[in-house]
């Protein structure tokens, strides 16, 4: 498992859990720290990124990810850290509290996954809106016909499969564009209201993000029918390998475990902050009002903040507000 220090080794621990599945860590993830007085522990999950061999799917689980992560900690000798989560890494930080309370004095969550049918189809069988924007693509599994179960069986079979032909090409292309569209909706619905309610200084920053993930987008379009495979083709089947094992197994998640994590959680006294963009367009900011209703600790242990964002961890209001989380506790240390 590759892993990356960074920061004050001497100041507040905390563990970086990225979303994805399959995705990996990334700089922008520090944002919300202060380096200087805290130390980020940044590790890609098994299977992502830097970690060896990419892409790979045997005996790699949920249980096995929060195995990594306290052979991790017990390498790096902390006693106890907390945890900076977002979306995915929201599902692996709630199955290492509840397997190690005792480990994590806060976690502040994300943007929280909770591996719904709904959020599936959400992403893999968007709206009309989206399709428009990224465009038709035979190759893609659709409706009608295909159920969200039905979708994921197919990409994994054409993801997983021994050969890197313009199948798989057109297939991770497409799963890429849809989550950039996906996030993006997000993104235009906040700048709406923020237009609409008369903040401009708010506005302004989300044009900012809205352009950079536009212009982001309109690469992936403009390179999605190259027949040659590049590098960045090679990540995103690793990436989406890995995705659709995960989501195929609904993240190897029992009824009812994530509930239970919470209230684990609130047992062992440990704080919990839930950061949830309200325009969230791929993981509903109900599944963070949800949790948070679940804790029994009071206001001192769980605080609950919407944000006029959408999903992603670095658009301007989400970005603030878990600044002031994840900084809270600095004051008290000196």
């Amino acid at each position: 498992m590759a892993y990356r220090v960074v920061g004050n080794q001497k100041g507040e621990a905390w563990l970086m859990l990225h979303g994805g599945p399959g995705a990996s860590c990334q700089p922008g993830m520090l944002q919300p720290l202060d380096l200087a007085k805290q130390w980020a522990v940044a590790p890609d999950q098994r299977g992502c990124g830097a970690s060896r061999p990419r892409g790979e799917i045997a005996r790699n689980t949920l249980q096995a990810l929060v195995c990594d992560l306290e052979a991790l900690r017990q390498k790096l000798g902390v006693e106890r850290w907390n945890v900076l989560a977002g979306s995915w890494g929201t599902v692996v930080a709630l199955a290492y509290v509840q397997r190690h309370p005792q480990r994590v004095d806060r976690l502040v969550l994300r943007g929280a996954f909770a591996t719904s049918r709904r959020e599936l189809a959400g992403l893999l069988q968007p709206g009309g809106k989206v399709v428009g924007r990224v465009g038709f693509e035979p190759r893609w599994p659709r409706a009608p016909g295909y159920g969200v179960p039905s979708v994921l069986v197919a990409l994994r079979k054409v993801i997983q499969s021994g050969t890197g032909g313009v199948t798989v090409l057109r297939v991770v292309r497409r799963w890429n564009t849809l989550e950039m569209a996906c996030a993006a909706v997000g993104m235009r619905r906040s700048l709406r209201h923020a237009v609409s309610s008369g903040d401009q200084v708010l506005a302004t920053r989300i044009r900012r993000d809205v352009a950079g993930l536009g212009r982001g987008l309109r690469r992936a379009l403009a390179n999605k029918d190259l027949l040659r495979s590049r590098p960045v083709d090679r990540r995103l089947r690793d990436k989406y390998r890995v995705q659709a094992h995960y989501l195929l197994q609904r993240g190897f998640v029992r009824p009812g475990e994530l509930d239970r994590a919470v209230h684990t959680a609130s047992g062992a006294g440990v704080a919990i902050d839930w950061v949830h963009g309200q325009f969230d367009a791929v993981c509903p900011s109900r599944n963070s009002q949800a949790w948070a209703a679940l804790e029994t600790g009071g206001a001192e242990r769980m605080r609950l903040t919407l944000t006029r964002s959408g999903h992603l961890g670095h658009e301007a209001d989400t970005l603030q507000a878990l600044r002031l989380a994840v900084r809270r506790n600095l004051g008290s240390l000196g």
